[in-house]
């Protein structure tokens, strides 16, 4: 098999052929995850790469998408030797730039690296990256900070190794959502009903009607928390010629920033075509962000009560009912009046709500 050959059979892990099946036959991934043992962690190694198919699992992927036993078995051993030949030659070229500038989950070994552990190593990242050359991932990811308008906060500057990680973990998350297909006019018909989500308490009740709302638009949406060095809020992409991701880390675990981020990321994917954007809400604004801003503002404040607005008191009384009145929790107009600097950041604070882990986890499981 040629470089050129290698690379075509790469961009096909057994995984994708499992997608591909349950689109032919109108499944969801949770049709899979209901029956192959091992649930939705068997579903995701599948369609990550990192579970390989047995002759169990081909008996069961044969009985709900089809194909027989033998092919799933086959199918497997075709991409394990694209992989073995991939590592191979990108060990003898490539392989301390890809452990020293890419990032993959889970902890890098410390010390000297024997030649097996180094070669390990570098079958995650390419397996993880679903790429074949350090130059195909700079291609896709490399070029991060310019290619998807990554913004670093003025207060935490994010690594880019970091930020790449947790958005390709939020990519291979989305495989596992169920969508329609993308449609910028179904978000725009669902804004409303999302936003009177915000007046929902608790994540276990509004999240998965947030996720449906999202399913219904052709946006997957994914909650993940961020690694270390990464101190993004959101991030939106398309990720597949007709689906989108929302990616959320609910960084702030309070209702108005959780809400601004939502709000913001839609206006990206509303805006401006659907690229890749991760953000930070204290970043400085260019003009692509300041759009985004103004997009989320207007649909937390009516632009028809935006002069109540800015007229409202400061006083807490008074942010009640205007809140219940445009139908939004209190917290998003405490925010925006602090982002306005209408009150200081420290003030008000007792009107927003705020979530610990615990809560954020039930309700994204």
């Amino acid at each position: 098999m040629n470089q050129q050959e290698a690379a075509r059979d790469w961009f096909s892990k057994p995984g994708d052929s499992i997608k591909g099946a349950l689109a032919r036959r109108k499944l969801e991934p949770q049709d899979l995850v209901n029956r192959l043992p091992g649930g939705v962690d068997t579903v995701r190694g599948l369609f990550e790469g990192t579970i390989s198919i047995d002759q169990a699992l081909a008996g069961a992927l044969a009985a709900v998408v089809g194909g027989s036993p033998d092919f799933w078995i086959r199918r497997q051993a075709n991409y394990d030797s694209a992989l073995d030949e991939a590592v191979s030659r990108a060990f003898d070229t490539e392989a301390d730039l890809w452990l020293r500038n890419v990032p993959a989950a889970g902890p890098m070994p410390s010390g000297t690296l024997s030649e097996s552990k180094r070669r390990e190593q570098l079958r995650r990242r390419l397996a993880f990256y679903d790429v074949p050359t350090i130059r195909s991932w700079e291609a896709r990811y490399g070029r991060f900070q310019s290619n998807a308008l990554f913004r670093t906060s003025r207060s935490f500057k994010s690594k880019p190794s970091s930020t790449v990680l947790w958005l390709r973990q939020g990519e291979l998350e989305s495989d596992l959502v169920a969508t329609r297909p993308w449609s910028a006019e179904n978000l725009r018909d669902r804004l409303e009903r999302i936003r009177g989500l915000s007046r929902i308490s608790h994540p276990a009740r509004f999240l998965p009607k947030l996720r449906e709302l999202c399913a219904e638009s052709g946006v997957a949406l994914v909650v993940r928390r961020t690694p270390s060095g990464c101190y993004a809020s959101g991030a939106s992409a398309l990720v597949a010629p007709d689906k989108a991701m929302l990616l959320v880390s609910f960084r702030h675990r309070a209702d108005d920033q959780f809400w601004f981020t939502v709000f913001h990321e839609f206006g990206h994917l509303l805006l401006h075509q659907a690229q890749t954007f991760v953000d930070d809400q204290d970043t400085p604004e260019d003009r692509s962000e300041q759009e985004a801003n103004d997009f989320a503002r207007s649909v937390i404040i009516p632009m028809s009560r935006t002069e109540e607005f800015d007229d409202l008191a400061t006083r807490r009384e008074a942010i009640l009912r205007f809140s219940v009145s445009i139908g939004v929790s209190p917290g998003l107009t405490v925010g925006q009046m602090q982002r306005l600097g209408r009150v200081k950041f420290r003030e008000l604070n007792s009107l927003k709500r705020y979530w610990t882990w615990a809560d954020i986890a039930s309700a994204s499981s």
